[in-house]
């Protein structure tokens, strides 16, 4: 949660905001094994998860989300679209509350190196992701979303 100070010296703890993107090349999806931070395991260290992370401050959203993906992958990223916005206060494993906002992109050209947040990258078929047991956070159900999405076309974004 983030601590924030009002006007009239109240404060409240308020919701972080994250992007994360399924990045697609040749109907594969890139995922990124959680690695370290500084050295030291981070959350759900170990899972597959979609590229992403914290909405910098003086960023919007296409920023942000082409920012964390190249991070996190050394890719660039173009043809965005936004698939979901996740809002519900109650994400497995996951007590910062975060508002996640998830879309989904082609993959361009990789420029870089991953960052040490994520230890492999690895693309996969579309129908041979990961169980569930071995994706982080609630990232299966963005992915489950993705495939659903590409067979029926319905609207989007889904909210919630």
């Amino acid at each position: 949660m983030i601590t924030c100070a009002f006007e009239n010296n109240n404060k409240a703890y308020l919701r972080h905001v994250t992007v994360n993107a399924i990045v697609t090349k040749n109907k594969k999806v890139l995922l990124g094994e959680r690695g370290t931070l500084d050295g030291k395991p981070i959350l759900e260290s170990g899972k597959w998860a979609l590229l992403g992370g914290f909405f910098g401050r003086d960023e919007n959203l296409i920023q942000a989300v082409k920012r964390e993906v190249l991070e996190e992958s050394g890719w660039e990223i173009d043809e965005l679209q936004l698939l979901r916005i996740n809002d519900n206060p109650d994400r497995p494993k996951e007590d910062r509350q975060n508002v996640d906002i998830i879309f989904f992109a082609k993959a361009v050209k990789q420029i870089k190196s991953a960052d040490e947040e994520v230890k492999k990258l690895q693309w996969f078929d579309l129908d041979k992701i990961p169980p569930r047991d071995q994706i982080a956070f609630d990232h299966g159900d963005d992915l489950e979303l993705f495939m659903k999405y590409i067979k029926e076309k319905f609207p989007i974004p889904v909210l919630g």
